[in-house]
């Protein structure tokens, strides 16, 4: 049976326009007035005044991951329903690897965590914590699988490259059109302020937190990897920027001729600094992450920089923990697991606060959330399109119901969230994956019907 949504408003990355979606089986058919045209047996479902997305991409999850002497709170079968649930219907997660550990092997690994257990379509990005001859060779092993997305880091020692490893890398990268996102903070540095703050006495103190990982050296490593990437000359990824400082490397980069794609995350959007200096210990850690929540200032110029076009996506940085998982660095902040919740709230967070905000337009919100990375990431027009030959996936976004989020009604197993009290303006009424209704107002519909998404070539 074919499918019609009519009365809504079709959102796409460049306009919004009233129009009805006639979905037959898992594709899209057509996008217009199709009503006449439609079988007699079609069902009809009244979405009016409702905006009709295409499906969300979160396209920087961490589920089922090892970190920290800990492992995230949401697995792929809890973190791909919490996202289904906030009108995400892909996300690519970071297969990780070990030093001395094959590519191979972690991507064998991340599928056995993954496959079989996802409620929504799900890819793998692979991350380089490790480069050799052998490394090199299995890039053309992962772009076959269609892991055509990698991730290197400027910190955390099981992961960290030096920029001799990274320039080799981008090289072999560039051979075979593969594009590399990058945690960009200095690591040395940031070691050295860990040793005196707490020499100070300031170790137990959640407030040390954003104090030893400065703006200042998220922008040094921005400009270090960027400076590099120039050489090979070659595109490459900021991944959850934070401030002005690292948003005011990549602009210059990019006036200096290069291509640079850049990601940020709601909490940078919507928080600031303030939150880690509660005095209550619980309140303050849950916010640990990094890099850092900045300042009202710095997430200011990020919303700026989303409607200037500097910035091209917004993803979550999904990596929970408990609130007892986070009580583990009582005593010692730098035992603090880092990571937010985050991928059940986002689509309502960003209308809230960006377009019902006027901050940003529908077709911004459209191309942050969907059509971007689905360019980016090699799945473009099957994903973040509405349109005929498109997989159904669809978001209808009803601004007239909002609610407010409280963590204990969250899918997540965090237990929390980190918008506690928030308002929406409007909610997610529904979900559809691939031409069935995976969500109705809350209530999930079906079973684990996740997909894993081979994927091409970057088209941004």
């Amino acid at each position: 049976m074919k499918i019609i949504l009519r009365g809504g408003f079709v959102v796409s990355g460049r306009t919004s326009k009233r129009a009805d979606v006639l979905i037959d089986g898992e594709k899209i058919e057509n996008v217009g007035h199709v009503m006449a045209s439609a079988p007699w047996d079609t069902e009809v479902v009244d979405v009016t005044d409702c905006y009709l997305f295409p499906g969300f991409i979160d396209a920087h999850t961490h589920f089922d991951l090892a970190v920290a002497g800990t492992t995230t709170a949401d697995d792929f079968e809890s973190g791909t329903r919490a996202a289904l649930r906030g009108g995400t219907t892909s996300i690519i997660d970071f297969a990780c690897p070990n030093k001395g550990e094959t590519l191979a092997h972690g991507l064998r690994l991340w599928h056995e965590k993954a496959d079989g257990k996802c409620w929504c379509d799900y890819g793998f990005h692979m991350t380089i914590d490790d480069w050799n001859d052998g490394i090199e060779r299995e890039l053309d092993d992962m772009i076959e699988a269609g892991i055509t997305s990698f991730k290197m880091y400027l910190t955390y020692p099981a992961m960290l490259l030096s920029d001799e490893q990274i320039y080799l890398a981008l090289t072999a990268l560039k051979k075979r059109g593969g594009v590399c996102g990058f945690h960009c903070e200095n690591a040395g540095a940031i070691d050295a302020r860990i040793a005196m703050l707490k020499a100070e006495g300031h170790g137990a103190e959640v407030s040390s937190h954003p104090l030893a990982r400065p703006d200042s050296l998220e922008a040094e490593a921005v400009n270090r990897v960027l400076r590099i990437a120039q050489m090979v000359d070659t595109p490459v990824i900021i991944v959850h920027t934070t401030s002005y400082e690292a948003l005011f490397e990549i602009e210059a980069a990019r006036t200096r001729g290069q291509t640079v794609y850049a990601e940020t995350c709601p909490q940078y959007l919507l928080l600031n600094d303030s939150v880690y200096y509660d005095p209550d210990y619980s309140r303050a850690a849950r916010y640990v992450c990094a890099p850092p929540i900045r300042t009202q200032e710095d997430a200011d110029a990020l919303w700026l920089g989303l409607r200037r076009g500097s910035l091209q996506t917004i993803s979550t940085d999904h990596c929970s923990f408990t609130l007892a998982q986070k009580e583990m660095g009582r005593g010692d902040f730098t035992k603090i697991p880092g990571g937010l919740p985050g991928v059940e709230t986002r689509g309502e967070l960003i209308y809230t606060a960006g377009v019902a905000g006027h901050r940003l337009s529908l077709a911004a919100m459209c191309r942050v959330l969907s059509e971007n990375p689905a360019k980016l990431y090699g799945l473009y027009p099957r994903k973040g399109v509405l349109a005929p030959g498109s997989d159904a996936d669809i978001v209808v976004y009803d601004p007239n119901v909002g609610h407010v989020l409280h963590g204990a009604e969250l899918v997540s197993k965090a237990g929390y969230t980190p918008f506690e009290g928030f308002e929406t303006s409007g909610s997610i009424r529904s979900v559809y994956l691939r031409g069935a209704l995976a969500v109705d107002r809350g209530e999930f519909i079906g079973a684990r019907n996740g997909l894993y998404l081979q994927r091409g070539k970057c088209t941004l």
